[in-house]
């Protein structure tokens, strides 16, 4: 599909005004947004006018209210998610029907191949009696059994190449499927590979009847950073966390990145507590890590983060717990940053309130 197509949307059938209507309202959104005016964002920013995706406009809905920047990673993220979410590699599908045709081409080139020896074999078998002079019988059987040999194995030499290039692509579709799960920049998993991974856990959760928490971090002040250092440092700090995440976390757990500087891990089999216990071990292994400049080896301010905890509840949309999330993150970061804050401990000062 082509950057600027509209997925599922009947946009050529549509009246001339009311297309243009909405296509004002998606060009003002996006103005008073920040967001650039890109074929791949107005399509994103078209679906959201539209109201096509309810999923898309809680979405931005959330991201707009909490104020978040739409960098070009989010862009990417809400593209790739809600409009055009298949990789692009568009020339493996070419190459698999080229193989297909070749092998079937071996095959059918090996099955006359045999029917002719077979024919042969039995005319050499007609020629043989008992008072005959077999020698120019048996230098025919050579010739054909030598021909025989000789063609299988030219075919098996075709289609081991054959074999060798389907590995090839298989291991081209191989890291195709990675590239579309993955946010390049931190390699961790991207927004829709933390969607699918988050649907399965839900229902893992609720068949299983346990507990599934998640955790969002929001690196403190991480527009400094790139003030002051430049974007290649905050793209430094974003791989730093991003690596403290992943190796602090078990193999049953997803990382991902959720946007901007934000990164989330979602795990299943784990109650609010232990998830915030996990959570705070991140927090402090990130304030200890100690970053310098790659050209100049000058220090780097150290990284804090802050972290927002909250548990999974019965029947509840993935919208509903990243947002609870979110409201501890955006308490403790109100509380001074560099902290862990559960969603438990909002609710306990609620009460005491």
């Amino acid at each position: 599909m082509a950057d600027g197509s509209f997925q599922d949307m009947d946009v050529e059938g549509m009246d001339a005004g009311y297309a243009a209507s909405i296509a004002d309202r998606a060009t003002r959104a996006m103005a008073q947004n920040g967001v650039p005016m890109t074929p791949r964002n107005f399509a994103v920013w078209f679906n959201y006018a539209l109201g096509a995706s309810p999923s898309l406009r809680q979405t931005i809905d959330i991201l707009v209210s909490n104020k978040r920047k739409f960098d070009p990673a989010t862009n990417h993220d809400l593209y790739q998610t809600y409009i055009d979410p298949r990789p692009s590699e568009g020339e493996l599908p070419e190459q698999l029907r080229e193989v297909i045709s070749s092998a079937r081409q071996f095959l059918d080139t090996a099955i006359a191949d045999n029917r002719y020896h077979i024919e042969a074999l039995g005319e050499v078998s007609s020629q043989v009696t008992s008072n005959g002079d077999p020698r120019p019988i048996i230098e025919k059987l050579v010739s054909e059994l030598s021909t025989a040999v000789s063609r299988a194995i030219t075919l098996e030499s075709s289609l081991a190449s054959a074999s060798k290039e389907l590995d090839t692509i298989r291991h081209s579709l191989r890291e195709a499927e990675e590239r579309s799960n993955t946010d390049a920049l931190t390699g961790l998993a991207n927004r829709r590979s933390l969607d699918e991974f988050l649907r399965s856990a839900q229902i893992a959760a609720m068949e299983k009847d346990e507990p599934l928490s998640i955790l969002l971090i929001d690196i403190d002040h991480f527009k400094k950073f790139n003030d002051s250092y430049g974007h290649q440092v905050g793209d430094q700090v974003l791989r730093l966390v991003g690596k403290v995440l992943r190796e602090s976390l078990r193999a049953i757990d997803l990382a991902a990145r959720y946007g901007g500087e934000e990164l989330i891990a979602v795990l299943p089999g784990t109650d609010v507590e232990f998830c915030a216990a996990a959570a705070e071990r991140i927090r402090c292994r990130i304030a200890e890590a100690r970053l310098t400049r790659r050209t100049t080896g000058q220090p780097i301010a150290s990284v804090t983060v802050s972290i927002g905890v909250a548990q999974f509840r019965l029947a509840e949309s993935a919208d509903a717990l990243v947002e609870r999330c979110d409201r501890a993150l955006y308490e403790a970061k109100r509380m001074g940053r560099n902290r862990t804050v559960s969603e438990c401990e909002i609710a306990e000062s609620a009460t005491a309130a």
